[in-house]
């Protein structure tokens, strides 16, 4: 999945960025943290995982 792709469906249910880490970005929905690695492609079971994970 394309790393924006990823990206645009988290900001859907609620996520925004809050700052660059070392390898990843991270992003926040109030109390909850998810941080998205920093390449142009991201493994399909991985985002398809946090994906998952907030119902997105």
């Amino acid at each position: 999945m394309r790393r924006r792709d990823l990206i645009r469906r988290l900001k859907k249910v609620g996520f925004v960025f809050e700052r660059h880490g070392g390898e990843h970005d991270i992003y926040r929905k109030g109390k909850y943290i998810e941080s998205i690695p920093r390449h142009s492609e991201i493994n399909e079971r991985l985002a398809n995982a946090i994906l998952k994970k907030w119902n997105a």
